[in-house]
C-alpha cells in the first residue's frame, strides 16, 4: 500500500437552507496513496463531482457547503494540512500547483476573451518564478504534450475558436502545467474521440511515473476505469455503495447496484442491428459529392487566403427505417456533415436530395416546409432547451414554427409525445433545469418527433449520459425507429454504442468517408488504416485486458487548411465485400 497522500474521512456535503438541507453527500470516506488512480463512479445525481468540488472547497462556490468531515492531504513540504480548515489564501497555494483539477465542460471553465496562450502561461506566472517568454514557451510545449495540432497558431487562439476536444485538451493541459501532486478529473475523457482519450490516458499514466503523480478519476465510462484504475469507489445518492480494487470489483461486483452499472456498459461484440433487413428499402436521403470549404481571411479588406476543408467529397444514401453511424474524431467532418444536411450551414459543392427533392440550393420559404421531414438532436440537450420555456412549450416549439396549430392543440400533443419518451404528463409545466440530463434529452428526441420527420440528425445525443440512462435512451431510439420507421444519421465517438445502434457505419477522416459498410463488417473487419486505429483505441470494461489495447505511437494531424484552389485528392471508395467500401490511396 502506498503512502496515503489525501484522506477524506466524513465529507458530508449540503445545499439549500440550513433549517431544511439537501445533503448531496453522507459521510463519505476514502483514501489516495502516492502515483495512485482512484476511479469514483456511479450516475448522475451519486455525489461525484460534488466530492471532487468539496476537495479544493470549489463547492463553496456552488452554492454548497462543507457541514462535516475533513480532507487531510500533504503537500510537498511533508506537513499535513486539512483542506477544510485552510484560509483562502493557504488554498490558494495548492489550488493548481499541488491539486489541480480537469472540469467536465471546458468552454464554461476557460475565458473566452483570452487567447489560449495567455490562459495557459498565467499558470506558470502564478506558481513559478519565470519570466512571461518562458512561460509561453512552457505553455506551448504542454500543448505538443497533450497532442494539440498546430500548437504554435492554437496559442493565439481563443477557446471559441477550437472544438470540443480542442478545448478539453486546453483544459488538460492547464491542469497538469505545474505536474501536480494529486489530479483531480472530473470526466475529462467524455468529450473526447477514442483516440485522442488513449492518448490522454497514456499521458497521464506518463506524468504518473514521471513524477508520482496520483489521480482521482470521476467517470462513468467503465471501459476507462478498467483502463486507468488501480481502486474503484461507487457512489449511489451521495453514499458509497462499494469500495474495491478494480479487478476485483470488476470480476465480482459486491452490491446489486454495482452489477446493474457494469451491466449497462455496452461492449464492442454483443451485436448490431442486421443490415439485411433494411436493403432493398427506398433512401430517404441521398447525398452525392458534398463538400464545405470554410474561408480564411486576412488583411482589412478580408481577402480570401485559404480554406478550411472541412467535407470534402461525400456521398451516401440514407434508406427508410435505417441507422448509418458516422464516425471519426474530432474534425473529421461528422457535426459538419450533419448540419450540411440540415441547411444550418451552406455546402460549397454537391448536392442534398431529402424525400425524392433536391434541396441542395432551395430558398428558406420552401425549405421550412421540407425540414418537417428533418430533424435533429444535440450533445448537449440543456444548450438546445430554452431555459424561459415550460416542457410543453418546448417539445411543440417546431409545430409553433410550422404553424396551423392552436396553443391547445400544441399542449395535448406535446402530453403525448412525453408520455411516447416515458417521461410524465404532469412534467409539461416545468423548466429545462427540473430535469436530470436523461430526461432533458428525452425532451429533445420528442421534440425532433413533434412534426413526424423521417429522418433524424443525431449529433452525439447519448455521450454525456451515465451507462444506464445511455442504455434507457438508446433503447427508447430504437423503439420509436421500429414503431414510426425513422431513419437515423446517428453521429458519435462511442464504438460500442455505434455497434448496438446502427446497421451501416461509415468512417470519417480529413473530412472525407474512407470506409463505408455493413457495422459488423467494419467494426470487425476494418480494412482502412484508419478505421484500424480507431478500434485498436477503444478502452475495454476488462481491467484483465488493460494492456492489450494497442498504443500507437502519437502521430502529426493534418491541417484541414490549405490555399486557395489546393483542393485535397478525394480517393475512389473500393467494394471489398457486398456492401462495404474502402477509400483506396491515390
Amino acid at each position: 500500500m502506498s503512502e496515503t497522500l489525501l484522506a477524506v474521512e466524513g465529507l458530508s456535503v449540503e445545499f439549500g437552507s440550513r433549517a431544511q438541507p439537501y445533503r448531496a453527500v453522507k459521510s463519505l470516506d476514502f483514501t489516495i496513496g502516492r502515483g495512485e488512480t482512484v476511479a469514483l463512479v456511479g450516475e448522475s445525481g451519486s455525489g461525484k463531482s460534488v466530492t471532487a468540488l468539496s476537495i479544493l472547497r470549489l463547492i463553496e462556490r456552488a452554492g454548497g457547503r462543507i457541514a462535516a468531515g475533513a480532507a487531510r492531504f500533504v503537500p510537498r513540504d511533508g506537513r499535513e494540512v486539512d483542506l477544510f480548515g485552510l484560509a483562502e489564501s493557504e488554498l490558494r497555494r495548492i489550488r493548481g500547483n499541488e491539486i489541480s483539477m480537469i472540469f467536465q465542460e471546458p468552454m464554461t471553465s476557460l475565458n473566452p476573451v483570452m487567447t489560449v496562450g495567455d490562459q495557459l502561461a498565467e499558470v506558470y506566472l502564478l506558481h513559478q518564478d519565470i519570466s512571461r517568454q518562458e512561460a509561453w514557451a512552457r505553455a506551448q510545449a504542454m500543448l505538443v504534450a497533450v497532442k494539440m495540432s498546430e500548437p504554435e497558431r492554437r496559442m493565439t487562439q481563443y477557446p471559441g475558436d477550437l472544438s470540443g476536444g480542442m478545448r478539453q485538451r486546453v483544459m488538460i493541459a492547464m491542469a497538469l502545467a505545474c505536474r501536480p501532486q494529486l489530479l483531480i478529473a472530473d470526466e475529462p475523457t467524455t468529450a473526447l474521440d477514442v483516440t485522442v482519450q488513449a492518448e490522454i490516458i497514456d499521458l497521464i499514466r506518463d506524468l504518473q511515473r514521471e513524477v508520482g503523480m496520483a489521480v482521482l478519476f470521476i467517470t462513468h465510462d467503465m471501459g476507462v476505469v478498467a483502463e486507468i484504475a488501480d481502486r474503484v469507489v461507487v457512489m449511489r445518492h451521495g453514499d458509497k455503495v462499494e469500495e474495491n480494487s478494480t479487478v476485483a470489483l470488476f470480476d465480482a461486483p459486491g452490491q446489486p447496484y454495482t452489477r446493474d452499472l457494469l451491466a449497462a456498459v455496452p461492449k464492442l461484440g454483443d451485436g448490431s442491428p442486421d443490415e439485411a433487413a433494411v436493403q432493398g428499402r427506398p433512401a430517404v436521403l441521398e447525398v452525392s459529392g458534398l463538400a464545405k470549404r470554410f474561408p480564411v481571411k486576412t488583411g482589412a479588406f478580408g481577402k480570401v487566403v485559404a480554406n478550411v476543408h472541412a467535407v470534402e467529397g461525400v456521398s451516401f444514401d440514407l434508406r427508410a427505417g435505417e441507422t448509418l453511424a458516422l464516425v471519426g474524431e474530432s474534425g473529421s467532418g461528422k457535426s459538419t456533415t450533419g448540419r450540411l444536411l440540415m441547411k444550418l450551414v451552406a455546402p460549397t459543392e454537391g448536392s442534398i436530395r431529402l424525400a425524392g427533392q433536391d434541396i441542395t440550393h432551395m430558398p428558406p420559404d420552401r425549405m421550412r416546409e421540407m425540414r418537417r421531414h428533418i430533424q435533429m438532436i444535440f450533445q448537449d440537450p440543456y444548450a438546445s432547451l430554452n431555459p424561459r420555456l415550460h416542457a410543453w412549450d418546448l417539445v411543440s416549439e417546431p409545430l409553433k414554427v410550422h404553424g396551423g396549430f392552436t396553443r391547445d392543440q400544441r399542449r395535448e400533443r406535446a402530453a403525448q409525445l412525453l408520455e411516447r419518451v416515458n417521461l410524465p404528463r404532469e412534467f409539461l409545466d416545468r423548466y429545462a433545469h427540473q430535469f436530470s440530463g436523461g430526461q432533458r434529452q428525452r425532451l429533445c428526441i420528442a421534440r425532433a418527433l413533434s412534426v413526424n420527420p423521417k429522418i433524424i440528425v443525431a449529433d452525439e445525443p447519448v455521450s454525456a449520459l451515465d451507462v444506464s440512462v445511455q442504455a434507457r435512451v438508446i433503447e427508447l431510439m430504437k423503439e420509436l425507429q421500429a414503431e414510426m420507421g425513422l431513419s437515423y444519421l446517428f453521429i458519435s465517438h462511442d464504438m460500442a454504442v455505434v455497434e448496438k445502434v446502427s446497421h451501416r457505419v461509415a468512417v470519417m477522416y480529413m473530412g472525407q468517408i474512407v470506409e463505408i459498410g455493413p457495422t459488423q463488417e467494419v467494426l470487425h473487419r476494418p480494412r482502412h488504416a484508419y478505421t484500424q486505429r480507431l478500434l485498436s483505441a477503444v478502452p475495454v470494461p476488462d481491467p484483465a485486458r488493460r494492456h492489450q489495447r494497442a498504443v500507437r505511437a502519437a502521430r502529426e494531424i493534418p491541417s484541414p487548411i490549405r490555399k486557395v484552389g489546393d483542393n485535397p485528392q478525394v480517393a475512389k471508395l473500393v467494394q471489398v465485400a457486398a456492401g462495404h467500401y474502402v477509400q483506396q490511396a491515390a
